[in-house]
């Protein structure tokens, strides 16, 4: 860990022209710790004054040994040295990369953004590089930073504030691992959560509206501008051209990436392809709940340099997730995976919360999926009525509370287009009522023989499905996963996590 000194401190936010003031500061002082939460504030420490800010905050830093103080303003009653900034989130940001000594440059990286498809993509990445790497994981799910089962633990934010992803990260490169696979999401551009933060390969999955709302993004055009902001800040970069906004984002990438260092795939037969350099094309030669196969075909000269043309077995069902390999594949092979590793890391592969499926004797067959907007539960729901045309599909769902609110009708859109039954409950509600979240789902649900109900008992609703399905009917559990927590009115309650709680019940069923 560096002892970063207030000097060098000066001069790195004097590059990026975030430094405004100075107050009483000595700029031979270093820190022994930063931190932005003032209860874990240790002698010596720099203070961050951030996010929904209150003075007592700073009062009590001081009480516990902060040396000084960074803010976008200044705190005249409390008499510490202070550096006075214009943006305090770019800032930590920083800072926290300096003060580790820049792990992130003894790392090979490779970053995935898209409104679907990024824990998937994550996964299937790491599975195939702990072939021939040591590999750390930063997930929606869990942030992995060594080996050991102690080093293991559920993230709590799919991109986390930039001191933690810093502190994590340095963890990672004191583990001895030399390999890192993250996703990034809007919010942590919106945010400037990764500002400075430089990537070896960057993936754009896909884009369709999401996180659009009060306190997320005000429009769509400000989503899609974060989103590709993973592509301006990675030095290769790759695309599903099957995605929408195919040209803006391929320009933007073009903006800062030299062409022979973007790499476009799509599906064979694709329809907006026409135009651009497409290098992988791929197509399906098995897609049933049992079996996924794809061919991969190399394009372009610089495609085939990388020697991963062939047949693939994806371990997940869902064409939807064909996407996802043939990305992973191409972002393992610019790090050097071999062709063989990444055929074992695509079939060999079990995701935590994501179609993770249950059998029963009595009743019909259970997953478990993360799905939890419109691009994600239609591509999961459709597929499942694909291969039960004639079997009932019951699904049982929710949506967060206090964000996201533009993903509630089109959940009720996907589940009118491919459920027969549809029971809503809660899902983190966080301070909202979950039955004004549910009517909302059900009020979109245009079609009038899906059978729609509320239970708001999320194991209760559970149960109630798998009770209430037969023999060859599909059950879909979506939106939480392994999530071992309800968010309610702003505490975490303990829960048992939906995989948990059907692999538990489908014992006697």
């Amino acid at each position: 860990m560096a002892n970063l000194i207030n000097g060098e401190i000066l001069q790195l936010l004097s590059e990026h022209k975030l430094l405004v003031n100075t107050l009483n500061l000595d700029l031979t002082v270093g820190y022994t710790g930063i931190t932005y939460n003032s209860q874990m504030v240790k002698p010596g420490a720099l203070f961050f004054c951030k996010g929904n800010f209150k003075p007592e905050y700073l009062k009590d830093a001081k009480d516990k040994g902060a040396s000084a103080y960074v803010s976008e303003v200044e705190y005249a009653d409390v008499e510490l040295p202070a550096i006075i900034v214009n943006n305090v989130q770019k800032t930590m940001s920083l800072v926290s990369a300096a003060f580790f000594g820049f792990p992130q440059n003894n790392l090979t990286t490779i970053a995935y953004t898209g409104t679907k498809g990024k824990t998937t993509s994550a996964y299937f990445t790491k599975n195939i590089l702990d072939h021939q790497y040591s590999v750390g994981l930063f997930s929606t799910i869990d942030t992995i930073v060594g080996r050991t089962a102690n080093d293991k633990f559920k993230s709590s934010l799919t991109t986390p504030e930039s001191l933690d992803l810093f502190t994590n990260m340095n963890q990672v490169v004191n583990n001895g691992l030399d390999h890192l696979v993250m996703e990034v999401s809007s919010q942590a551009y919106k945010k400037n959560r990764v500002y400075g933060l430089h990537y070896d390969v960057g993936v754009f999955l896909n884009i369709s509206p999401d996180h659009i709302g009060r306190n997320e993004h005000p429009t769509f055009a400000d989503y899609l501008h974060c989103k590709e902001q993973l592509l301006v800040n990675s030095s290769q970069v790759v695309i599903n051209a099957d995605g929408s906004h195919l040209l803006d984002t391929y320009m933007t990438a073009k903006a800062t990436t030299e062409p022979e260092d973007i790499y476009l795939f799509a599906k064979k037969d694709s329809n907006q392809i026409d135009g651009f350099p497409i290098d992988f094309v791929y197509e399906t030669l098995s897609d049933t709940l049992e079996q996924n196969k794809i061919n991969l075909v190399a394009v372009s000269d610089k495609a085939a340099t990388l020697a991963i043309a062939g047949k693939y077995e994806i371990g997940l069902p869902g064409d939807y997730n064909e996407s996802n390999a043939v990305a992973t594949a191409i972002a393992s092979s610019l790090v050097g995976a071999t062709q063989e590793n990444i055929k074992v890391g695509l079939s060999r592969i079990v995701i935590p919360g994501r179609m993770e499926h249950f059998t029963t004797s009595h009743h019909g067959t259970v997953y478990v999926d993360y799905a939890h907007n419109y691009a994600s539960m239609d591509s999961v729901l459709s597929f499942l009525k694909s291969q039960n045309p004639s079997s009932k599909v019951f699904v049982v769902t929710g949506s967060a509370g206090d964000k996201g609110i533009d993903r509630r009708p089109g959940l009720g859109k996907a589940i009118g287009i491919s459920a027969d039954v549809a029971i809503l409950t809660s899902d983190d509600p966080g301070y909202e009522n979950p039955k004004d979240i549910a009517d909302t789902i059900a009020d979109n649900i245009n079609n009038d023989a899906v059978d729609v109900r509320y239970i708001e008992d999320r194991k209760e609703a559970i149960t109630t499905a798998i009770n209430e399905s037969a023999v060859g009917d599909v059950v879909l559990i979506a939106g939480k996963g392994r999530d071992p927590y309800q968010k309610i009115s702003g505490v975490d309650i303990p829960y048992d996590g939906d995989a948990q709680i059907v692999a538990e019940y489908t014992k006697g069923v």
